[in-house]
């Protein structure tokens, strides 16, 4: 079974088990959620909505809050010696589809679990180890090094 569900003026094909990308979201790391704007829900029998379908619904796990990779840009207006350059990175929230449920009640499931990421504790991580290899570095020069008075 799947589902066309629509977020943030985005439509996405999902199914029980899929990890997908979406703009951020006001949702907590590692919260369940039910998105309730499905435009069509597929499979056995295709239920398509007017706009949306009543009563069905996805849940979905939120996995990962972070920012997406360096966006360049550039403008340039030719002969005017106009050139502007910027750089730009994107929000976005990382969603687990854990379960797609019909408004005849039948439920897709999966049996995955979410590996929800905290990347501010991994970045923080990351960082004390740099730290932490430098002093070390640093300590075993200053170790080797003659002393001269």
């Amino acid at each position: 079974m799947y589902a066309i569900i629509k977020t943030g003026g985005k439509q996405y094909k999902v199914q029980a088990g899929d990890v997908l990308q979406v703009d951020k979201l006001d949702q907590e790391l590692g919260s369940e959620f039910k998105i309730t704007e499905i435009l069509m829900v597929g499979g056995d029998k295709a239920h398509i909505g007017t706009p949306t379908v009543k009563n069905a619904s996805v849940t979905a796990v939120v996995t990962k809050q972070a920012r997406g990779r360096k966006l360049l840009v550039f403008k340039k207006k030719r002969r005017h010696s106009y050139r502007k350059f910027a750089t730009h990175k994107q929000h976005f929230t990382e969603l687990f589809i854990k379960a797609i449920t019909s408004p005849d009640g039948q439920t897709s499931k999966t049996d995955a679990t979410p590996e929800v990421r905290d990347m501010t504790a991994l970045r923080k991580e990351r960082i004390e180890q740099k730290m932490a290899d430098r002093e070390a570095r640093v300590t075993a020069r200053d170790a080797d090094a003659p002393e001269t008075k």
